[in-house]
């Protein structure tokens, strides 16, 4: 009896432990379309979008009962930015920063708005954006404007203008929902062939009791840090679907 107890349980623990292996060997084996989601299938690399180069390419609005605005380009820039690595054998023109002056008619609550003659394009998914802005240590705030996959606006707030000289500015990208559907949305799932943002401009918030005399801001070297995996990886026997 006792021997037969003994192989009953040996049976018994011989199968379970097959079937556990058979479960982990199951639930262990990689799914093909989440492998490296978070690390093999990026390509994360620090692109340059703009570096104000080109004079009349950016202007500037702002009601015409807060003030006057004027842009132009000037000679100059940061000293801490550190070149593009990969842009370095390119020998791209970097000389100017775009310039803003606003002289305003009172004090109150206004913005002003600096943007390109056409929106700017950032290849691939974009992580974080940033651009180096000298804001005269005043109380404003900066925000970026965007457009997603499907041209909705968007404003991602880059912080206060209340320090001195120039410091970069960096902001993150907010993922889009899973649905593909909602949030920033940066890729098509059918079209693998189109993703990505545009930058339309920035704005400047006045701190209303600061909005009075005349302000001067500086911006330069517009960059993103954007995921090309996709970019890189796309079937070169694909059809295209512009016609």
């Amino acid at each position: 009896m006792k021997r037969f107890v003994i192989i009953a349980v040996l049976l018994t623990a011989l199968l379970c432990g097959t079937a556990v292996f058979a479960q982990q060997q199951e639930l262990g084996s990689p799914d093909p379309y989440s492998i490296g989601i978070d690390s093999a299938q990026q390509l994360l690399k620090e692109l340059s979008v703009e570096k104000f180069e080109f004079d009349g390419y950016w202007g500037g609005s702002i009601s015409s009962d807060s003030g006057y605005i004027t842009t132009r380009l000037f000679e100059g820039g940061p000293l801490g930015k550190d070149p593009i690595p990969d842009e370095e054998e390119f020998d791209i023109p970097d000389r100017y920063v775009l310039g803003a002056r606003v002289d305003f008619l009172h004090r109150g609550h206004t913005s002003f708005t600096l943007t390109p003659s056409r929106p700017l394009p950032i290849e691939g998914i974009t992580k974080t954006i940033s651009v180096w802005v000298a804001g005269r240590n005043f109380n404003h705030q900066l925000t970026i404007l965007i457009e997603d996959f499907f041209g909705r606006p968007y404003e991602l707030y880059m912080g206060r203008l209340n320090y001195q000289g120039w410091k970069r500015l960096t902001v993150a990208v907010p993922p889009q929902a899973d649905d593909g559907r909602n949030g920033v949305v940066q890729r098509n799932y059918h079209y693998h062939s189109q993703m990505g943002i545009k930058v339309v401009g920035f704005r400047v918030d006045c701190d209303p009791m600061e909005a009075q005399g005349t302000y001067y801001i500086y911006l330069d070297d517009l960059r993103a840090v954007t995921d090309l995996f996709a970019e890189r990886n796309r079937d070169e026997d694909d059809m295209s679907d512009g016609w």
